[in-house]
């Protein structure tokens, strides 16, 4: 589960009339989504103020036209409409479906036009142009132009609506404004700078307003495109295009005939001539239905069964791909809200610090994850190469340092070793774990382990995850947690949600009237400062001090980021999976089938 489609965090369970002009008022929570591009930073701090799309460092290979590729999903998508798409079955489909006016490339992490063909920036950064390519249709045949953006983003910035996405365009209470200049241009007029530039169109797929504008009229777009609609009445600038859905079973996309993108020879893209999603139900029968070959490509595998797909790989079964650390970062969360005992040890920084000390995150990669993930010190995941504060180093298992730390802090530890408060009560308390994550399940145990050498007792109790989230985020019924945030980002205005003490994923005590403790204010005032600030190297050290007070409070204890694992069939041509959604499919367009030019012979 993610908070809207391009939102950036989300607790992860597992694996009309034309308008000339928009503009509406009200208050957003703003969350970040898309990748920020170094050089558009620093070159915003310079006053250049064009644009231009960034060259990939290795052009994917030339392949063959037709053949079909069956996509191995763990569940259908619960929605085709990309407005209120908030699950990740849903957006896996619906990235193949649909495209925006400038997308950040999932495996270099920068900007790239897409739709557009060009943009300016004013010197203020208060006007973006946007200019269109020309000629576009939409995969039923009818063409794109600035209508359609204005439409898009007419419903994007409706409070009616209450689309995810407004709180992407909302600087400061104020909304983004957006105009029409001629056929093939627009403009976005800005309230401020905004310090994440281009990257605020990543995500905001172009809608086509022949086929919405009339249940937006209605007040109904949240029933269009749903699950039950006729293959004809969806259309988007993507890849590929509906042709039918079996439910439970199977979706079948065909090849977009009108999409825009060539290869590198001119070829119009995409290569394949299906995409099938099958549907299994589960990570564990997903695996089984790869290996058992009723699926030609599968991501985000969990390690073990990673670990179980080397062994066939030798013998030139399957392709498998370490992606490396994703955007996905597991933590201990300790309950330091106001319905938690405010006596309870867990309230002292010390006390975080000694139990983060005695984790053994070593042992965690290992065990768990078949070293496949990545050790945290601090809570940013180990895949955003471009934000991480790199002085902080993960911290090795250090129990005589834990037990120092809770010395110097009045505990004790009674004759039978077990840990005692300074006001000698007993230390215990309940780690809750999502019952349908096993890797989060084991390291809790472990973790559990790791305790008992310090004389904590510490259970461990498995919840639905619903019910998880639900003591979390609601009722806040809980000591412990195991839990994990995951990202479609690298900007740290992506984060707002959870650092700011005012916001709701501001997980360890969130919805402050104001800010509980001196070093949460001081987070705020550096969060709010980095979103206005356009010169990467400041925004960098601001950034930089938040991952450094976090590092000492330890409002949450970082564990690790596990790495984004995927597998495929020797046959797949530019397999290359990202460690940001949608993985696998990022690059769908360039997939293609080794044996689709023998099978035209």
């Amino acid at each position: 589960m993610r908070i809207g489609l391009r939102a950036k965090h989300g607790p992860n369970p597992e694996p009309g009339s034309r308008s000339p002009a928009i503009g509406y008022t009200g208050q957003s929570m703003r969350a970040r989504s898309s990748m920020q591009r170094a050089w558009l930073v620093w070159h915003m701090a310079l006053g250049i103020v064009g644009c231009a799309a960034a060259p990939l460092p290795a052009v994917p290979a030339l392949g063959h036209t037709g053949g079909r590729i069956v996509y191995g999903a763990r569940a259908e998508p619960k929605t085709l409409n990309p407005i209120f798409a908030n699950d990740a079955p849903s957006r896996e489909v619906i990235s193949a479906l649909t495209a925006d006016l400038i997308h950040i490339n999932r495996a270099t992490l920068q900007t790239e036009l897409a739709l557009a063909k060009s943009c300016k920036i004013s010197p203020d950064g208060l006007r973006y142009d946007l200019e269109l390519r020309e000629g576009l249709r939409f995969s039923d045949g009818r063409p794109f132009d600035a209508d359609d953006v204005i439409f898009t983003f007419q419903v994007v910035l409706d409070p009616a609506v209450d689309s995810p996405q407004r709180s992407l365009w909302v600087l400061d209470g104020k909304p983004i404004a957006v105009r029409k200049l001629d056929r093939y241009r627009v403009r976005f007029d800005l309230p401020r700078p905004d310090a994440v530039g281009l990257r605020i169109f990543d995500g905001v797929p172009m809608l086509p307003r022949h086929l919405l504008e009339p249940y937006y009229r209605q007040g109904k777009l949240a029933s269009a495109w749903t699950l039950q609609t006729p293959a004809a009445e969806i259309a988007g600038l993507g890849p590929f295009r509906l042709r039918s859905y079996t439910p439970g079973q199977r979706m079948v996309l065909e090849r977009n005939p009108y999409y825009w993108k060539t290869d590198a020879a001119g070829n119009r893209l995409p290569y394949l001539s299906e995409l099938v999603f099958d549907f299994a139900g589960d990570a564990d029968l997903q695996f089984l239905r790869f290996r058992g070959g009723e699926s030609d490509l599968i991501g985000r595998v969990a390690a073990k069964d990673y670990a179980a797909l080397q062994r066939d790989s030798g013998a030139g079964r399957f392709a498998l791909r370490d992606a490396g650390p994703g955007f996905e970062y597991n933590f201990l969360l300790f309950n330091l809200t106001s319905a938690a005992d405010p006596h309870a040890p867990w309230q002292r920084v010390r006390f975080r610090q000694a139990i983060s000390a005695a984790v053994d995150r070593d042992a965690i990669v290992k065990l768990v994850y078949k070293g496949y993930a990545t050790a945290l010190a601090s809570p940013v995941p180990a895949g955003n190469r471009l934000w991480i504060d790199r002085t902080l180093a993960p911290q090795p298992r250090a129990v005589e340092r834990a037990r120092a730390l809770l010395q110097a802090d009045g505990f004790q530890w009674s004759r039978g070793g077990i840990l005692q408060d300074p006001e000698g009560r007993k230390v215990e308390f309940t780690i809750l774990v999502s019952a349908s994550n096993p890797e989060r399940a084991q390291a809790a145990t472990l973790i559990q382990a790791d305790l008992q050498a310090l004389g904590i007792e510490a259970q461990v109790a498995p919840l639905e995850f619903r019910s998880l989230v639900d003591r979390v985020l609601r009722t806040h019924q809980y000591d412990a947690c195991i839990f994990a945030l995951s990202s479609s980002d690298a900007d740290p205005n992506a984060d707002l949600q959870v650092w700011l003490s005012s916001a709701s994923m501001h997980l360890w005590n969130p919805e402050q009237k104001s800010p509980a403790t001196p070093w949460e204010a001081e987070i705020d005032a550096l969060m709010r400062r980095q979103m206005t600030v356009t010169a990467f190297a400041e925004r960098k050290r601001l950034f930089d001090r938040v991952q450094e007070i976090a590092a000492g409070q330890l409002p949450v204890i970082p564990l690790v980021s596990p790495h984004v694992l995927a597998a495929a069939r020797q046959d797949i041509g530019n397999f290359d999976p990202a460690p940001i959604e949608p993985f696998a499919l990022s690059n769908v367009e360039y997939l293609y089938r080794e044996t689709a030019a023998t099978e035209r012979r």
